[in-house]
């Protein structure tokens, strides 16, 4: 998750990625005998990691991760590319050292640098082996012939130089690290709700540069040019997820019903349909734990709501 950190801790964390990031693509190197199991946990973590949901336009019955989503932000209009194996219009020419550059430090194969709507930002803390798990997975999905969409961004945003001066100020890659203090669960549950789900993503206020408010974590987002409005999920009792339960909470991210009998909906009901559903219960109740353990953040915004069923039904 971007941070705007000390020069210091940006070099500690700097060189401390290239380490890990060494270990990661030998991980991958060395997958050259893929086994069905390897795709099948692939699938999974595609799934855990909102790929399916972000790289799949539903609404014209396009072909799984061809791509061309819109999201529309404070910056302009950004559209999801095809990940599918085309050789052409996809990833089909890329090699495993591609993919986790592009995943941990958001770099392309040609050197460019992608703008941070591609969570990149969360997804450097994925391990070396999901990595290697995810990218078997992607070279078995049917190829598209889809082509990409051209972003439209306003100056100097369109200027692709941006997204490398952005990441100098507010991006460290770093692997996320296991909590001692923690038990098993929590750290399960840290590192798909942080990680592979990059809820902050969406959970988060951000600055006018587009940098995430550490400060402010999971605490939600108003509604603003075009975005959605995302909840607070801390466990604030007056505009958080503070009065769900954990069955309440794990019931929702199954099957998108709300405590008082709603049904989200928005983009988290794509999420929920094609993401958190198909999680094991082991994985969703760890997501709740860790979610539930979470700093309470108070969010006067979601407090002027008329009602917090109006906030998560538009989720």
């Amino acid at each position: 998750m971007p941070t705007n950190k000390p020069w210091g801790t940006k070099l500690l964390g700097t060189l401390y990625f290239v380490v890990w990031s060494l270990i990661a693509h030998s991980a991958l190197a060395n997958n050259t005998n893929v086994n069905p199991d390897q795709i099948t946990r692939g699938e999974y973590l595609a799934r855990a990691g909102g790929c399916i949901s972000c790289h799949t336009e539903y609404k014209t019955l396009d072909s799984e991760l061809a791509g061309g989503v819109a999201l529309t932000t404070s910056f302009g209009t950004f559209y999801t590319p095809n990940i599918t194996p085309d050789l052409t219009f996809g990833i089909g020419n890329w090699v495993k050292k591609d993919f986790v550059t592009a995943m941990t430090q958001g770099i392309s194969p040609q050197g460019s640098h992608y703008y941070p709507t591609f969570p990149y930002t969360a997804y450097s803390g994925i391990t070396g082996n999901d990595l290697a798990d995810l990218w078997a997975y992607l070279r078995t999905v049917k190829p598209s012939q889809k082509p990409n969409k051209e972003h439209n961004v306003r100056f100097p945003i369109s200027i692709r130089l941006s997204a490398k001066v952005w990441k100098l100020l507010f991006f460290s890659p770093m692997p996320y690290p296991e909590n001692r203090g923690k038990d098993a669960i929590w750290n399960r549950g840290a590192y798909l709700v942080n990680a592979l789900g990059h809820c902050s993503e969406c959970h988060t206020p951000r600055n006018i540069f587009g940098a995430l408010k550490p400060k402010f974590m999971f605490s939600g987002t108003k509604e603003n040019a075009g975005l959605d409005a995302s909840p607070n999920i801390t466990p604030d009792q007056a505009s958080g997820i503070g009065s769900w339960s954990v069955t309440d909470l794990d019931w929702f991210l199954k099957t998108g019903f709300l405590p008082d009998g709603d049904v989200t909906g928005s983009s988290m009901a794509d999420i929920i349909e094609h993401s958190t559903s198909h999680l094991t219960d082991e994985d969703r109740r760890a997501m709740v734990l860790f979610l539930r353990a979470l700093r309470p953040i108070f969010n006067p915004e979601k407090v002027s709501q008329e009602s917090s069923r109006d906030d998560y039904s538009d989720w």
